[in-house]
């Protein structure tokens, strides 16, 4: 039987819950995942738990706080004034908190996201760069159907 290793293309189900148990994404009801093995599908963590792993197994990983996604870092939250917002999409939009929005990295060939944490009276918004489930306990159940090398 294949095992998985560095640049394996995997057929797979997976559930990944955060720290109490909240379903943050589910193939297994539909139709299982295809993706290659280190090309940022997953996060290195939960990849380098994959490797060696034998085709046709069923497990569950257990990533500890910040393992998966890395620790919450206090910095990645910031304030984005009015003007900014402004320039970088519709100036009519109305934020509040809990919405995530999309900006172009410096270069402008991509996109990060920001989630709103906090609106002042002058429009400024406090975003969280982190990813959400940076610093947070991760479960990672998977069914491995298919590897190849």
């Amino acid at each position: 039987m294949p095992h998985v290793q560095e640049g394996s293309f995997l057929t797979l189900h997976y559930r990944m819950t955060g720290p109490q148990g909240q379903v943050i994404i589910d193939t297994f009801g539909g139709k299982p995942a295809t993706l290659s093995l280190g090309a940022g599908e997953l996060s290195p963590a939960i990849e380098q738990r994959l490797m060696g792993l034998e085709e046709g197994t069923h497990t569950v990983l257990e990533l500890d706080e910040g393992e998966a996604f890395g620790d919450r870092q206090p910095e990645m939250v910031q304030w984005v004034a009015r003007k900014l917002l402004n320039e970088l999409g519709d100036p009519n939009e109305q934020y509040v908190p809990g919405d995530v929005v999309q900006f172009p990295t410096p270069d402008g060939l991509g996109s990060y996201a920001g989630a709103a944490v906090e609106v002042r009276e002058d429009g400024a918004v406090l975003f969280d760069f982190n990813h959400p489930l940076a610093g947070r306990a991760v479960r990672f159940e998977v069914q491995l159907i298919g590897v190849l090398d």
